[in-house]
């Protein structure tokens, strides 16, 4: 519910910028995986506006990733010296079998392919794919 009412009230555009830098890849990179118009986020944010409802489930979507990857290192019991963003911009880079050779950041820009990539992480998580 608090994602749902986060995204309601407004995600701040410059989550993007932020988030971004954390996984160690461009603003530009990002927007265009999230099917975002950089010029759109970087008007909202000179301007102070937020994420249009469905820009900021996207972003979300993302953070929720780099979450889901930290919860699990953090519960394999060594997270020190591991930082979950900068990995994810690495690993949805990577073709993977499970998606026939696609990359997962070519599904980043929907809900379902969002969803479908977070399906691959807990499954990585469980053990089942490796």
């Amino acid at each position: 519910m608090d994602r749902i009412r986060l995204i309601k009230q407004g995600v701040s555009a410059r989550v993007l910028g932020q988030m971004a830098k954390k996984m160690s890849i461009s603003k530009e990179w990002l927007a265009g995986m999230l099917g975002l118009v950089l010029v759109t986020v970087d008007s909202k944010v000179r301007e102070y506006e937020p994420l249009s409802v469905d820009e900021g489930s996207r972003v979300l979507g993302m953070a929720s990733l780099i979450g889901r990857v930290q919860t699990m290192v953090e519960e394999s019991g060594n997270p020190e010296g591991f930082n979950a963003a900068e990995w994810v911009g690495r690993w949805i880079e990577r073709p993977l079998p499970a998606l026939g050779g696609q990359k997962p950041a070519e599904l980043m820009d929907t809900f379902d392919g969002q969803m479908l990539v977070s399906g691959i992480v807990a499954r990585m998580q469980s053990g089942e794919y490796l």
